[in-house]
């Protein structure tokens, strides 16, 4: 990568992100509706100590965690990116000197910050307010599954621009991708609760296995460091999937 795009590319990220702290919703979502779950959660389910000491809330993180990369990543593109073709925006983008691909993987990697942040946030926010840990053995695998996690959503969320028709049918398609997703992929509902046909319905989806992934990050029984390697893939090969899509469909112009 030359200098120049290496410069544009920091730019790039830097602009959307300045983006994203000026969207009220997009910060609502990705910032304050996770750490809103965490309080409902252990109200509603209890915070007890665990037998080998841990707190409750510790079971309950990996979840929302994965819910707050989610929004960060695949949701918020999809809904912005969709905007910004039907505005126009991605039309005048590509009469600048910003090479296409530093544009677009800008957008994967202000998503995988923003995971980074808010990965910090949640475990800081639940550590102080609930007790919740994490093992110190957990944190490269933790750090890895919001990196496979971050880039892979953000290549579906850009998959997803290909089938929505316009600005306003972006919430409304986005969220009924996803909040299925999140009911049958241990997201809000988690263990026992789901029965098993739904959880084999929602093991076919990279939802679940990013829900599992951090899970074995934040395990309190498990020794030693994991490698969900069979999560991680199941995730990577969505987001390559998603990214052929992207290459073959995506629009830099409004489809109206």
């Amino acid at each position: 990568m030359s200098v120049s795009a290496a410069a544009r590319l920091r730019h790039q990220i830097g602009f959307d992100l300045l983006i994203f702290r000026r969207n009220p919703a997009a910060t609502f979502f990705t910032v304050v509706l996770p750490l809103i779950f965490l309080v409902i959660f252990t109200s509603i389910f209890g915070n007890e100590t665990l037998s080998n000491g841990a707190k409750a809330a510790t079971l309950y993180v990996p979840g929302i965690l994965a819910l707050a990369i989610i929004s960060a990543t695949a949701v918020n593109l999809a809904i912005t990116m969709t905007a910004r073709r039907e505005r126009g925006i991605l039309k005048r983008v590509r009469g600048t000197p910003i090479p296409p691909w530093v544009f677009v993987a800008a957008q994967a990697l202000a998503g995988f910050a923003i995971s980074a942040l808010m990965t910090v946030v949640i475990i800081v926010v639940g550590r102080l307010a609930f007790g919740v840990t994490l093992n110190a053995a957990g944190i490269p695998s933790l750090v890895l599954s919001v990196l496979i996690g971050a880039v892979s959503f953000a290549a579906i969320g850009l998959a997803l621009t290909t089938i929505i028709p316009s600005e306003d049918a972006a919430p409304a398609v986005t969220n009924a991708v996803m909040l299925p997703l999140y009911f049958i992929s241990d997201v809000f509902i988690t263990g026992d609760q789901v029965p098993d046909w739904v959880a084999t319905v929602g093991s076919l989806f990279p939802v679940r296995h990013l829900s599992h992934a951090l899970q074995d990050s934040f395990d309190p029984f498990f020794d030693g460091t994991p490698w969900p390697w069979n999560h991680w893939l199941v995730i990577a090969a969505w987001g390559s999937a998603a990214a052929a899509v992207t290459l073959r469909g995506f629009r830099w112009t409004p489809r109206r």
